[in-house]
Order: C-alpha cells, then sequence, then structure tokens
C-alpha cells in the first residue's frame, strides 16, 4: 500500500511564468505490496520507469516554471493513462461498470495498472483485487491529477493562460523507418488539438538549434495528459516532449551516461526559450509583468 506523499512540487526559482513542467513517470519509489506481488526484479520493473526525467527537467524552474513529478512508479500506476483504463485479464473479480476495459492501451497491457512491463513482461504472479486498484488510484494517481489541475489553474487565474511541457523519455528509435534516421526527440501535441504552433515552432527551433533531431507526432502524438489539458481555446496549451533514453542514459543498465550533464544543460535551454517566447510573444496581463 503507498504511503506518503504521490507527487513533488517544485516552485519557480524566479518571477513565475505561466509554465508547469511534468514528469509522470519517473517515479522510483517501489512499495511493498509491488515489490510482493511481482514476478520480476526490480531492475526489469525499472525499465518502465522514464528513468531521471524529474533531476533532467528540473532546472525549468529557472524559468519561471513550476515542476511537478510522481513519486509513485510507472508499473504501480501509471498517471498518463484514463483514471479507469482497467485489464480485465489482471483481476479476479470484474471491473466496476465504469471502467474502460477496452482501449487499445488496456488491449497491449498498459492501462492505468498495467498488466505488463513495456518489454513485455507479466508483471505479476497473482490476479489483483479490485479494491487493490481503486486504492492505488485514490493514493496515487488523483493526488497527482489534482496537484497538476491546480498548478493549471492557478496560471490560468493568474496570467490568463498555461502552457504545460509533460517530459517522458522513450526507448531509443531504430533507424530503419524509410532510411530517416530516428528521432533523438519527439513532440507531441495530438496533431495539432493541445497546442496552437507557436509553442511546438519554439521548442522544434531550440532543439534542433542544439543538434537534436526532432520528430513531430511520430510515432508519440501525446497521451492522456496531453489530450486531457490541452485546451487551446481555453488558453491551456499542452505539449508532450519525448527524449531518446540513449541520450541519457544506458539502456541496459539504466546507469546515466556521458551525455546526460548535456542534455540537463540543453534543456535548460530549451526551457529558458520556451519562456522567452511566452514573455515576448504571448500576451501576459500587465499585472504579472
Amino acid at each position: 500500500m503507498w504511503e506518503g506523499p504521490a507527487f513533488e512540487v517544485t516552485s519557480p526559482r524566479c518571477g513565475a511564468l505561466p509554465l508547469v513542467v511534468a514528469s509522470p513517470h519517473s517515479g522510483s519509489l517501489y512499495p511493498a505490496d509491488l515489490l510482493q506481488a511481482s514476478c520480476l526484479s526490480g531492475q526489469a520493473l525499472r525499465r518502465s520507469e522514464d528513468c531521471y526525467v524529474q533531476d533532467l527537467v528540473a532546472d525549468a524552474t529557472a524559468a519561471g516554471a513550476a515542476v511537478i513529478h510522481a513519486l509513485f512508479p510507472r508499473a504501480y500506476v501509471d498517471a498518463n493513462r484514463e483514471p479507469y483504463e482497467l485489464d480485465p485479464l489482471l483481476f479476479d473479480e470484474p471491473l466496476p461498470a465504469y471502467a474502460n476495459s477496452r482501449s487499445p492501451r488496456v488491449t497491449a497491457g498498459l492501462g492505468t495498472i498495467a498488466r505488463v512491463v513495456a518489454s513485455g513482461q507479466p508483471i505479476y504472479w497473482r490476479k489483483l483485487a479490485v479494491r487493490e486498484a481503486l486504492d492505488r488510484l485514490e493514493r496515487c494517481y488523483l493526488p497527482y491529477h489534482r496537484a497538476l489541475r491546480d498548478l493549471i489553474e492557478e496560471r490560468v487565474s493568474q496570467f490568463g493562460l498555461c502552457i504545460l511541457l509533460d517530459c517522458h523519455s522513450m526507448p531509443s528509435l531504430h533507424a530503419a523507418h524509410g532510411g530517416a534516421a530516428a528521432p533523438d526527440v519527439v513532440l507531441g501535441d495530438c496533431h495539432g488539438l493541445s497546442a496552437l504552433s507557436g509553442l511546438v515552432e519554439v521548442a522544434q527551433k531550440v532543439f534542433r538549434e542544439l543538434g537534436y533531431r526532432v520528430a513531430y507526432n511520430a510515432p508519440y502524438a501525446g497521451g492522456f495528459v496531453t489530450r486531457q489539458y490541452g485546451r487551446p481555446e481555453r488558453g491551456v496549451q499542452a505539449l508532450q516532449i519525448e527524449m531518446a533514453r540513449g541520450l541519457y542514459m544506458n539502456e541496459r543498465n539504466l546507469k546515466p551516461n556521458r551525455g546526460y550533464r548535456r542534455l540537463r544543460a540543453d534543456l535548460s535551454r530549451v526551457f529558458a526559450g520556451i519562456a522567452d517566447w511566452i514573455s515576448s510573444d504571448v500576451q501576459l496581463p500587465r499585472a504579472a509583468e
């Protein structure tokens, strides 16, 4: 059973801007009930984790952003899913009628409570009780999303808008798609639904100036967080940022590599570039200047 806070929020180090940076998949505290029910080693469970992303994005606070990251691991609860994307194959009793048990993510075993890790290995040696899943959602998922929603709403109330950057890591992709080089970074805006073109353009520009190969909406167009919170017509833009793990870590032993410091420094430049764009190109109310 999860005990303690489900997330951590770090406030801006300088004048606040309507900018929130989130990392929902980098939690690395593995509770006893998960470890006892799992047939996998701790190392195998961590392969679903966006290792170190909360640290890589930490300098966003210097650009005026609030940073939120989940403390619970993705293998325990996936905060980038609908709240009740639950897999009937995982439970020893019928699911509630409100559960979404037919989504493509559930079919793949990667619902809100995952049945498998990213490599496809089953997580559990036994079936779970529905109460276990609901308890995880109440203790982890719902508090995280309440906090994220509060951060967004506070900025909309103060500035009239909010920019949300939902940050993830991805397995390094093989350059086998039409002969094109594998991207280092994938930016996703749900095919234009969750963000306006200006935000995407400034993020692409800074990443490319720093030497990164950037793809747009392929193979990742944005997950639940991007779809749920990105409402440009209401002043909230959400952009998902996926970074290849090989840029900063050894994907076999999960340890940082020599590129770690460079990526963290480059991400601080990306956040600074987006902050400059917000300050210069986005109309902020005079009281917030």
